[in-house]
Parts: C-alpha cells; structure tokens; sequence
C-alpha cells in the first residue's frame, strides 16, 4: 500500500481499518538552504547552522497543556506512561530521511490525553536571527512501527520566511479510533515555552 501524501487542512485515519496498529514512528525532517558566504562568510564562519527541534505537546480533551511531564523535547525524552519517546536531537538538519523521530504507543497513551501535536521551532532563533525561511523540504510522515511501511506524509512546502516555529500536524482522539491532521502552521514564537502558552 502506497503512502498517503497529504495536503495542509487533510485529516486521515490512522487506526480506524487498520485494527492492530498500535506502534507508530512519527519522523520530522528538514535541511538548511545552502547560503554561500562569500570571501568574507568564508573567513568569519558566516551565520550558525539551524538546529531545529521537534516536540509533542500532549493535550487534554479541552486542549490544554496541563502537566509538564506532557511536554516531549530534547530536554525530557519519554512520557512516564511510556506512550511517546523521542529519539534524541539532531544538531544540524544535515543528511537525508528523518531529522528526529518520536516513537509512539498508541495503547498506552493515557486516557486524559486526546492530542498529540508536533511542532517544530528553531534553536535561539532571536539571537540567531534565523527562520524558517532559512529552511526547505520539511516533512512529517507516519510509519507503521510493526511493517515499516510508510502509512502517511506531509511535505510542508509553503514559504515559511519570517516564521521561528510551525505547528506540523497532530494526532487526536476521535471516536475512540486515532487521527491525524496535517497542519503546517508557522508562527512567531522565539521559543518552546512561548508555543506551550497557546495551550495554557
């Protein structure tokens, strides 16, 4: 079965017709745009890479962030239910396929717990001055951990210039079977906390 590619407003089933699937790896990728830095780029080292983080904020059935162990990074890698794991941070953007994956079990997501929505945001971006109009061909996709078939992707290819974080997408409770939206929302936060208080 072929990948679904989706397009920004799409939601599609993840669960429902497809009985067993309980573990799912959700992999982010992006790479930096090549900027040449001429003579002088050259010797001073130019701008710094991009160091892009993914996180899952783990919301309520009213959309809240209310718990600070729902909020997966680089800086707190497993949920204590053991539903969601990310697999670590990736510095640079640099190389092919995904950039950060965060595995997920589906089963063992915490009753309260009714969306799970990825975002992305650029490291230091203020003191960097960086955005995502420094960024191309970031994607989002589904993998059904049992097959490792690519089940679904989402190629954000919109002009982010001048937005520091995107919403990518989310995965949501609906019917007692598991969604997923692609969202692709940038948006001007300079940093991870800045993001958590539009779920606050």
């Amino acid at each position: 079965m072929m990948a679904v590619i989706l397009q920004k407003g799409q939601k599609v089933d993840l669960t429902k017709g497809n009985a067993g699937l309980n573990e799912i790896m959700v992999g982010l990728g992006w790479d930096p745009v090549r900027r040449s830095g001429g003579l002088f780029g050259g010797l001073f080292g130019g701008t710094p890479q991009i160091d892009c983080d993914a996180s899952v904020i783990m919301l309520d059935a009213n959309g809240k962030f209310t718990n600070k162990n729902n909020l997966i990074y680089y800086g707190n890698l497993r949920h204590p239910s053991r539903s969601v794991e990310h697999m670590g941070d990736n510095l640079t953007g640099e190389g092919e396929g995904d950039d950060e994956q965060i595995h997920i079990y589906l089963n063992r997501i915490p009753p309260e717990i009714h969306r799970l929505v990825f975002v992305v945001n650029i490291y230091d971006c203020v003191n960097r001055r960086q955005d995502f109009g420094m960024i191309k061909n970031a994607f989002i996709r589904i993998v059904n951990s049992a097959t490792r078939k690519e089940m679904l992707r989402f190629n954000l290819t919109e002009d982010y210039s001048g937005y520091t974080a995107l919403i990518v997408g989310e995965v949501y409770r609906y019917n007692g079977e598991w969604k997923f939206s692609a969202i692709g929302q940038g948006t001007r936060d300079g940093s991870l906390s800045e993001i958590i208080r539009r779920y606050q």
